[in-house]
C-alpha cells in the first residue's frame, strides 16, 4: 500500500527533517500538501517530484537582497 496518505511526522521522517521544517516547507516553498481537516496530508511521489524538480533547495526570495 505505497499510494497511502502520509502524516506530517511520517513525511519529515521520510526526508529526515523535522516536522517543523516540513510545515515551514509548505508555507515557504510550496511543498505538495493536502489539508484534510485539520491535519496536513502527502503523497510521497508527489513529494519526490517536488523535491527532484529542486525547489526543496532554492533560496528564499529575500536572499538575493543580501
Amino acid at each position: 500500500m505505497s499510494d497511502r496518505w502520509l502524516s506530517v511526522e511520517e513525511i519529515a521522517e521520510y526526508l529526515g527533517v523535522s516536522r517543523d521544517t516540513v510545515y515551514a516547507w509548505i508555507g515557504k516553498k510550496d511543498m505538495p500538501a493536502h489539508k484534510v481537516g485539520r491535519f496536513w496530508k502527502f503523497k510521497a511521489d508527489e513529494v519526490d517530484e517536488w523535491v527532484r524538480s529542486g525547489k526543496a533547495s532554492e533560496e528564499p526570495d529575500d536572499a538575493s537582497s543580501r
